[in-house]
């Protein structure tokens, strides 16, 4: 299927390390591939533990490798129900991770450590005013607390790919979200991440509702004075909520739909 296994056993360890097995909560893996990061985990104690594995090849020889040790579901990540309250780890196929972690993110797992293509990783991760901030970065945010640790080489998978990878984390967000609507949040940050380059004053007259006025609605936001001067990698996380959450009930978006 044209995905590197990771084989380091170094790295593997330290994936299993963030999924924090002391804590007793259910792991899932995305991914057994090769057993590497299995093998790893059960070293560290992991006790309820499910691998989702997609081949039926791997499937089966992970069932044989482990045994009774874990249970193996051949199933697609990207459709897997994934128990809210458990870890999820795995070295994610490259081509469907950002897919993956989305996914997870909005089910609110409880925690969720994985292996991605560096920049996959940084864009999770970034913070304002950085290049790799954007949609990604708000929307990990929104449901919790983001962490990019050590950068991984390629020698460190099979057959070895020709990108860098990133360790990369999330601890899920206790309590409501700070938005009302994620839905509005994420069409508002599509629409002004579209132009990025813009500033937010030729940008924010497209989100207006009728009869009101870009000024009013980034004071209301709580945006700082010089608003319109900014670009949108320029605002944090919490400037999108808040706008969101004023737009949310107010009317419909006008304007023509932002490039995703």
């Amino acid at each position: 299927m044209g995905q590197s296994f990771l084989v380091d056993r170094f790295v593997a360890d330290a994936l299993a390390s963030l999924a924090e097995p002391a804590s007793g909560r259910a792991v899932v893996e995305i991914g057994g591939g090769l057993g590497v990061v299995t093998r790893a985990l059960l070293a560290r104690g992991v006790g309820a533990l499910t691998v989702v594995e997609r081949d039926r090849r791997l499937a089966s020889f992970l069932r044989a490798t482990f045994g009774p040790a874990i249970v193996v579901r051949c199933a697609d990540a990207r459709s897997y129900d994934f128990p809210r309250g458990a870890t999820v780890v795995g070295s994610l196929p490259y081509a469907s991770a950002t897919t993956i972690v989305l996914d997870l993110l909005r089910r609110r797992v409880r925690r969720v450590a994985v292996l991605l293509q560096k920049e996959v990783a940084e864009r999770f991760a970034a913070g304002p005013g950085s290049r790799a901030y954007g949609r990604p970065s708000i929307v990990a945010r929104l449901y919790g607390e983001p962490e990019l640790l050590r950068e991984v080489g390629p020698e460190a998978f099979h057959p070895v790919p020709k990108v860098a990878s990133r360790l990369w984390a999330h601890s899920a967000r206790e309590g409501p979200l700070p938005v009302r609507s994620v839905e509005r949040l994420e069409e508002v940050v599509r629409r002004l991440f579209a132009s990025r380059r813009k500033q937010l004053g030729n940008l924010l007259g497209a989100l207006v509702p009728p009869g009101g006025s870009a000024g009013e609605l980034a004071r209301d936001a709580g945006w700082p004075q010089e608003w319109a001067r900014l670009r949108p990698e320029q605002l944090p996380p919490e400037a999108f909520f808040r706008l969101a959450n004023l737009l949310d009930g107010r009317s419909d978006l006008s304007g023509p739909q932002g490039a995703r």
